[in-house]
């Protein structure tokens, strides 16, 4: 299913008077469309799979992808306005030939015959023939000219080149902002697969603080989490297609060969995907009683992770969460401690940080359906990773915390 609202893109959509936006991004598309990108979307460039709105919510969107998942892609979406262009794999319907005294042969090629095949395929997929037919789409709906929003923040310059190229007759535009806004307000569906992940995340996290003993290795620790990642799903049955983990052990917040010891600091911040759209999740504990340096730090982090996260709420502007949290950080004695963003929007994307970030400079308001990773996090080399994450669920008066973890620095020893 498609999780676009076409009602808040015609509005956005008019607001930087644009007549249709063009998304190119794999993520986007299947945003879009409710459809899997295919495999040529696997180069991450412009043409492979393509999903054109209409500014105009009357009018139907249009998928451009290539011709091997055409089939698949009308047993999701049989509404959907499709077409397609060629691949480089070379593929033939063989189920309604009469086969009777033909050899092999013969067989195949016929087939071939019947459905016009047989014509030279490209090295990959054909940019040109997917970029025509994004003209012709754009044509039928009335648009043969005039000003078309791309999401640029992913289309590759030279594939911008070609697209200005192929359709000159176009003001192509900037419209990363509105699939940014669009993606931002999350609707049932995909808070249900939030949750859904951070749910399973925290049963990764109890099996792997169950795997804590002197002598663990980072590598342990990891192999752990995704074992209780396995186990939780093998029961669960979720859509997981996904699960990552930044696990640090010892003084050394960056170092990948800690290993368990008395004081040592462990750091899990980790995630899951489910149907695409990733938790994340993250908390430090001790093993046997930490540098008392550790305890201060956490507990400074502690109060600024409060007062960030009371300043959350529908209409709160995202600069002003930042501003209480690094406030607070820094009245309790972090004076000199600055960072870009304590945290950000959550989704179906390449890593698990989305747009938009509570960052000093952002100038986004907080809205019902948001969904939000809220973290204070120190890194310092002598001292360890230390860090509270959780994720939460902007609502119509309020926020939801969906993380259930405790935030106390524990001593799992």
């Amino acid at each position: 299913m498609s999780f676009l609202d076409r009602g808040r893109a015609e509005s956005l959509l008019q607001e930087i008077g644009a007549e249709a936006l063009a998304l190119f991004q794999p993520e986007n598309f299947s945003y879009a469309t409710g459809a899997a990108a295919g495999m040529a979307s696997m180069w991450r460039r412009g043409g492979s799979t393509i999903a054109l709105v209409p500014a105009d919510r009357g009018a139907p969107p249009v998928a451009i992808v290539g011709d091997l998942h055409g089939d698949m892609i009308r047993a999701v979406r049989p509404d959907l306005d499709l077409r397609t262009h060629p691949l480089w794999i070379d593929a033939v319907d063989v189920r309604a030939m009469e086969r009777q005294s033909l050899g092999a042969a013969e067989i195949v090629q016929r087939g071939y015959e019947i459905a016009g095949l047989g014509a030279p395929r490209p090295t990959t997929f054909d940019t040109e023939a997917a970029f025509a037919l994004l003209g012709e789409a754009l044509r039928e709906r009335g648009l043969v000219h005039g000003r078309v929003a791309a999401d640029l923040d992913f289309l590759p310059a030279a594939d911008f080149h070609r697209l200005a190229t192929a359709l000159p007759d176009y003001d192509w535009v900037d419209g990363s902002a509105v699939v940014k806004r669009l993606r931002a307000i999350k609707t049932p569906t995909e808070i249900g697969h939030l949750r859904k992940a951070a749910y399973l995340a925290e049963q990764g996290f109890k099996a792997t603080l169950a795997a804590v003993s002197s002598g663990a290795r980072r590598a342990d620790l990891s192999a752990a989490w995704r074992a209780g990642i396995a186990e939780a799903v093998a029961i669960d049955g979720a859509p997981v297609t996904g699960a990552w983990d930044y696990i640090s052990v010892g003084s050394d917040p960056w170092s990948l060969e800690g290993s368990v010891a008395t004081g040592a600091v462990l750091k899990i911040d980790a995630g899951v995907l489910v149907a695409g759209y990733s938790s994340d999740t993250a908390r430090s504990y001790s093993f046997g009683a930490p540098d008392p340096l550790a305890t201060e730090i956490y507990a400074i982090l502690r109060e600024g992770f409060e007062a960030g996260l009371a300043a959350i709420r529908p209409g709160a502007a995202l600069r002003d969460i930042y501003a209480a949290t690094a406030t607070s950080i820094h009245t309790a004695g972090l004076a000199s401690y600055q960072r870009g963003h304590f945290g950000h929007g959550l989704g179906a994307s390449i890593g698990s940080e989305e747009w938009p970030f509570i960052a000093a400079d952002s100038d986004v308001i907080a809205e019902p359906g948001m969904m939000l990773a809220f973290e204070t996090p120190f890194y310092g080399k002598g001292i360890g990773a230390l860090i509270i994450e959780d994720q939460l669920l902007v609502t119509d008066d309020g926020i939801e915390v969906v993380t259930t973890l405790p935030r106390d620095f524990l001593d799992i020893s």
